[in-house]
């Protein structure tokens, strides 16, 4: 047992001492004075504002604005998604007339719903311009490969974003680009029945990773609900706490367009 602790021991040793590990922790976690104040000044969540930032942070410069034009976009379709919050139920009675109500009966709910779903379009592709402008530009190396991981997750959660309001329609191409990509997720490994290793973990098509996302093991009202709550609160809201977190970095460590 002791040996196997000091194996464990040694495993983390190796990998505290690895890029990676002090990318994400660059402090020392020993009991001292200094590593308690730069505890505080270097966590997003107890220091909200940065005490030091590099001076090209603050340098103006010439970008492509991407990153700022998609901080505006998720600002705009926060605003507008409220507002459409009030004529939507998100049930499989009503999701289809709502939406039509918003066309024919609502006053410029036309536009409203348009631009919703236009800013939303808009979104996926300014962040994708941010992506490729950073990678293209190596503002992916240190010191700011922490805020690369960040900003790759953000990707992932816009996509997820719009993945999770083409169902709130309630349409046909709603309903059957919900099937065919959660129909994908069978083939997931080790959570999906028709993945690799999922039948021999006893994943079949009422326990695993689709059942899961769907509610139930067909599209219907459960992943209706589901996907009204997540493109509404839960990825919103992670997206607003990982993006306060991107721009931190960036202020920290300096824009994509600073010295490297």
């Amino acid at each position: 047992m002791e040996r196997f602790i000091n194996k464990i021991r040694q495993v983390i040793g190796e990998m505290s001492r690895t890029h990676m590990w002090r990318s994400f922790f660059r402090r020392r976690h020993d009991d001292t004075r200094r590593s308690r104040t730069l505890a505080i000044v270097g966590n997003f969540f107890m220091h909200l504002h940065p005490v030091m930032i590099a001076r090209q942070a603050i340098k103006p410069n010439h970008t492509w604005c991407m990153g700022g034009i998609t901080f505006f976009l998720f600002l705009f379709l926060t605003l507008t998604g409220v507002l459409l919050m009030f004529y939507y139920h998100p049930d499989t009675r009503n999701a289809y007339w709502d939406v039509k109500d918003l066309k024919y009966n609502v006053v410029f709910g036309s536009i409203l719903r348009n631009t919703h779903r236009w800013g939303a379009h808009l979104m996926v592709i300014t962040v994708m311009i941010h992506m490729f402008r950073v990678f293209m530009t190596g503002s992916y190396k240190p010191p700011r490969e922490f805020n690369w991981v960040v900003g790759v997750i953000l990707l992932v959660l816009t996509f997820l974003l719009s993945f999770s309001g083409y169902l709130l329609t309630w349409d046909q191409l709603g309903f059957w680009a919900i099937t065919v990509g959660t129909n994908m997720a069978r083939a997931t490994p080790f959570l999906g029945h028709e993945g690799p290793f999922g039948e021999q973990l006893g994943m079949t098509a009422f326990n695993d990773i689709r059942f899961a996302i769907l509610g139930g093991s067909e599209v219907g009202g459960n992943a209706l609900l589901r996907a009204y709550i997540w493109h509404c609160i839960a990825f919103p809201l992670m997206t607003s706490i990982l993006m306060g977190l991107h721009f931190w970095r960036v202020r920290k460590d300096g824009g994509s367009t600073g010295q490297l």
